[in-house]
């Protein structure tokens, strides 16, 4: 007998289950009529289920039965457990034009908060699913007046923005922040969608006087804390600076973040803040760790600026680091440094080799030693002596096998394969390194290999693969005016082969480190207008872009760069940066 219930239950069950499924696809098909008749039975075999009392007065609102709507929702709303359907009602009075009674009932709806404050979730959200905001709002506030407990700051700042009451959103959202510091990513991602990157926009300026203002009425790290992402947003790294040492003074217990900032200045290329931070970190940190990187960090931004007939007072700074320091494993990227600046930039390759094996020498675990065998690989291929270097390449993929740094000495094997014109070698490395745990790594080879790819079968000879390898040799070796000219030999005598495209893209770029602006945006305009249809169009316009916004000073030029990606070129990846920077350059305020 047990079991012939519990198979009838299940039977039933399913034939239920059905009939809802059946009247969900009537109503969603926009076949009201037979939506309302299932409803109908669904909700007489169940009238406390929600989900058909609310599709059973959209089915008949959508037919215009609003007299059977408002009948089945005065029975309703005659129960307290569901008076949160006054609104409901109240609607349904709208849809009539009676707004006298929409309104008693959106009152009555309000006033029964007072009664149950937890019928505010129902009574929000149902002004909201109507887009009735000024209602919801007063639901929320009125539910937070009566219990202290209650925090709907989140849900209002959401409704304040909807309705353009920016300054209350702001507010909304940094008190939740304050009230909850676990959800402050989230907040920063909300709020941004507001700001802009000019300092001047207006919501901006709301933005960062509501902070001021907070930081005067009660000191909190939280407020300095926005001030200065704030200022990060709008690329003014110098005031965010003020704040974070503010921040640290108060709580002296990390450097992390302003190490983060500093970062950020070097990226954003804004040196002359970035030294600034450096030689702040250096003065200040206790820790020896965080010293050392702040001075490898701050003499590579120092050895980019520096004119090469002072070098030497690089060198001399670099002596006096290893004085200070010592020559032993904590200092090991220095040494690594120092052994790349003295090859590539004064051409002091044995001085550098003789350095580095003396650092060989050193206690160093095996991954301190593959990375410098790695400085000290690159010296050799420097110094196109190629066999020698992969010595030291094989000999990092195979006491480290599978780790990242193995896979870039794979790279550094296939690259200097080809370097040499041996492009079959290059690309079997290659084709290995697609699938390569480091995204960088996979994405380069990606790229190497299509170029030895596209351009191997034009000619057997592969002529003109030989000269833009070497002209790639060239600009590796900091030779950037020779490897130019080779370019421009490329581009006179191989004019009708495929690798033209990627000589104006390399070039454009060298052209771009030598400061020569016009030539490298003539280069991006050729690509662009020679090949359409290439794989390169999105990169030099993304590219010819940042030229004009950040170089040339031409924004309006540099949003109809921008432009083309966002309306011709969706698939890019960047689409999203691209996106991003001709609103700002637009001055929107993006919600």
């Amino acid at each position: 007998m047990k079991f012939l219930f519990a198979l009838c239950l299940i039977v039933s069950f399913n034939l239920f289950a059905q009939d809802a499924n059946l009247a969900m696809d009537y109503f969603k098909k926009g076949d009201y009529e037979k939506a309302l008749h299932e409803y109908k039975k669904l909700n007489a075999k169940s009238p406390s289920n929600t989900n058909y009392i609310n599709q059973l007065i959209g089915s008949y609102q959508q037919l215009e039965r609003y007299n059977e709507a408002e009948e089945f929702l005065l029975k309703l709303t005659s129960y307290k457990e569901f008076a949160p359907y006054l609104v409901e009602l109240g609607f349904n009075y709208q849809l009539k034009n009676d707004l006298e009674n929409a309104n008693l009932c959106y009152k009555k709806a309000l006033n029964n908060i007072s009664l149950r404050p937890t019928f505010v979730f129902a009574i929000a959200r149902a002004f909201q699913k109507h887009s009735l905001l000024n209602e919801a709002v007063l639901a929320y506030e009125k539910a937070m007046s009566l219990n202290s407990d209650f925090n709907f700051n989140i849900q209002l700042a959401q409704l304040y923005g909807e309705q353009g009451h920016v300054e209350k959103m702001f507010n909304s959202y940094l008190d939740f922040a304050q009230y909850n510091p676990g959800v402050l990513g989230d907040i920063k991602r909300r709020i941004n969608e507001f700001l802009s990157d000019n300092e001047e926009g207006e919501n901006n300026i709301i933005f960062r006087k509501i902070l001021l203002k907070k930081l005067q009425q009660e000191p909190n790290l939280l407020w300095n804390q926005m001030l200065s992402w704030l200022f990060i947003q709008q690329k003014d790294l110098k005031k965010a600076f003020v704040q974070e040492k503010a921040i640290y003074n108060r709580q002296p217990e990390s450097l992390n973040r302003i190490q983060e900032l500093a970062i950020v200045a070097v990226d954003e290329n804004k040196n002359g803040i970035a030294k600034e931070i450096f030689n702040y970190l250096i003065n200040t940190a206790q820790d020896l760790e965080t010293k050392l990187s702040s001075h490898y960090n701050l003499i590579q931004l120092e050895t980019k600026e520096c004119p090469k007939e002072d070098y030497r007072l690089i060198e001399e700074k670099y002596q006096n680091l290893f004085e200070e320091f010592g020559a032993f494993s904590q200092t090991l990227e220095l040494q690594i440094a120092y052994g790349h600046f003295l090859a590539f930039y004064t051409d002091k390759t044995k001085e550098a080799t003789k350095y580095l094996e003396k650092t060989l020498q050193l206690p160093l675990s095996e991954l301190q030693k593959a990375r410098v065998k790695l400085e000290l690989g690159d010296i050799l291929v420097l110094q196109k002596k190629f066999n020698q270097a992969l010595i030291y390449y094989t000999q990092i993929q195979r006491n480290l096998k599978n780790s990242t740094i193995s896979q870039e000495a794979r790279f550094r094997v296939a690259k200097t394969s080809y370097y040499k014109g041996d492009f079959q070698w290059a690309e079997s490395q290659l084709n290995i390194l697609k699938s390569s745990t480091s995204q960088l790594i996979a994405n380069d080879a990606l790229y190497l290999k299509l170029l030895i790819t596209d351009n191997k079968y034009e000619d057997s000879l592969q002529t003109a693969l030989k000269l833009y390898s070497k002209a790639d040799l060239l600009a590796f070796q900091n030779k950037t005016n020779e490897a130019i000219s080779v370019l421009t030999k490329v581009l006179e005598e191989h004019k009708m082969e495929p690798i033209v495209a990627q000589a104006l893209y390399k070039q454009a770029l060298l052209y771009q480190e030598k400061h020569q602006l016009e030539k490298a945006s003539e280069n991006y305009k050729k690509i662009i207008s020679n090949f359409r249809d290439g794989i390169l169009v999105d990169d030099a316009y993304f590219n010819l872009g940042l030229l004009y916004e950040q170089q040339l000073d031409q924004p309006d030029k540099a949003k109809e760069s921008y432009e083309q990606i966002i309306f011709n070129h969706a698939d890019s990846i960047f689409f999203v940066e691209a996106r991003k920077r001709y609103r700002a350059l637009r001055g929107d305020a993006i919600n």
